[in-house]
């Protein structure tokens, strides 16, 4: 009998497809679930369509690209990371992808073999376990605590690694607590990396969504780093670009070309249209990401004062667009949790064991959506709880 692969089978099952399907397809739900800014596209960006279609001869958007990724967009890339990164780069060592998402799975590819080691901060990122499984590589995990405002410990990392440890995974603004790692524990796993002779992967889809004058500060500026550190960022969150799919990383030059040699089997390039428009969206003023920020600033004032009301203990989160809610003096199970408010308050949230198991006892709630939506769904959980 043919069967799916041990390797696939092996995969945590999400419930992040389910809630999008539901949010998508049952009208009386309100989602606070899905990581997508339910801002339109700004209008510069968008502007720019017809222009690019009435020209698709010379701009050839209906033809592939660079696998690596358009040179325009990649010279673009490199003055924005030495103007706000303060990362000195080139078009060369810079890969442009489907999203952020798929840079980071072609740099596992292009750094992981079977058995190596990934130090793996949790509750953390859903798509990087999967991924590092996939390869048949190993994730070492750090627990984040509550206590600790969900900041790494850098002393749990020295505990945890070995001799086969390959990469630590860093995501600031993080994705599901909001914490922006400080300068001060950064430069602590800076050094610890070097010691260690690991990689260090930073995902920075969320730099720019900062609050209460918080400073996201990318690892890859440090003195040192060039070598070692793969900075991950994304047009999807900022530029409310996530339809268009396109993200990239900035890394050695030898990882970036292992990253295009393996990624050209698995999408060719990165859509053609979208790389034009990302062009546009890093020419664009800044009122325009910054609008937003405040929208959501009003947001996450809200929903944080109204989940702490009610007793879902939460933390201010720093940066991206989540609230990370302890749900423990209702429940010691946040799937149970999270069915029980999608079918009697008919809100989608999502469990923090999709995170990782650190995320048990934990949901998360999105406000990348309108305050209005964000009003119900806080009345009808207040009404059930």
């Amino acid at each position: 009998m043919l069967k799916i692969s041990k390797r696939e089978r092996s995969m945590p099952v999400g419930v992040i497809g389910k809630l999008l399907k539901i949010a998508a397809e049952e009208p009386k739900v309100i989602s606070l679930s899905a990581g997508e800014p339910d801002f339109i596209t700004p209008s510069p960006i968008l502007n720019k369509i017809p222009n690019l279609i009435k020209n698709r001869k010379k701009n050839r958007i209906t033809k592939y690209t660079n696998v690596q990724g358009l040179l325009e967009l990649r010279e673009a890339i490199t003055k924005k990371l030495k103007q706000d990164n303060k990362i000195n780069t080139n078009p060369d060592e810079i890969y442009v992808g489907t999203g952020s998402e798929a840079a980071i799975f072609g740099a596992f590819l292009s750094t992981l073999d079977p058995k190596s080691e990934v130090i793996l901060p949790v509750p953390g990122y859903m798509s990087y376990e999967p991924a590092i499984r996939l390869l048949n590589a190993k994730p070492n995990y750090i627990k984040l605590k509550e206590k600790d405002n969900f900041q790494i410990n850098p002393d749990e990392i020295k505990k945890k690694i070995t001799k086969k440890n390959k990469v630590i995974i860093l995501n600031t603004p993080s994705n599901p607590t909001g914490t922006v790692i400080s300068k001060k524990i950064l430069e602590e796993i800076a050094d610890i990396a070097v010691d260690n002779d690991s990689y260090i992967f930073s995902d920075e889809a969320y730099e720019k969504i900062i609050y209460d004058g918080n400073k996201h500060i990318s690892i890859g500026s440090f003195n040192g780093m060039k070598k070692r550190v793969l900075t991950f960022q994304t047009f999807s969150k900022a530029y409310a670009m996530c339809g268009f799919r396109v993200g990239y990383v900035q890394g050695p030059k030898k990882i970036i070309k292992a990253i295009t040699d393996s990624m050209t089997y698995v999408n060719i390039a990165g859509p053609t249209l979208s790389q034009h428009l990302a062009i546009e969206a890093l020419k664009m003023r800044k009122w325009h990401v910054n609008r937003m920020i405040k929208k959501y600033d009003k947001r996450r004032k809200y929903i944080v004062k109204r989940l702490n009301e009610m007793g879902l203990r939460t933390q201010m989160p720093q940066g991206a667009f989540y609230a990370f809610s302890n749900i423990q003096d209702y429940s010691k199970d946040s799937s149970k949790f999270a069915n029980k408010l999608l079918k009697k308050a008919k809100v989608a949230v999502v469990p923090g064991t999709e995170f990782g198991k650190a995320g048990e006892g934990y949901i998360r709630f999105s406000y990348a959506t309108n305050k209005s939506s964000i009003k119900k769904a806080m009345n009808r959980i207040e009404k059930i709880l």
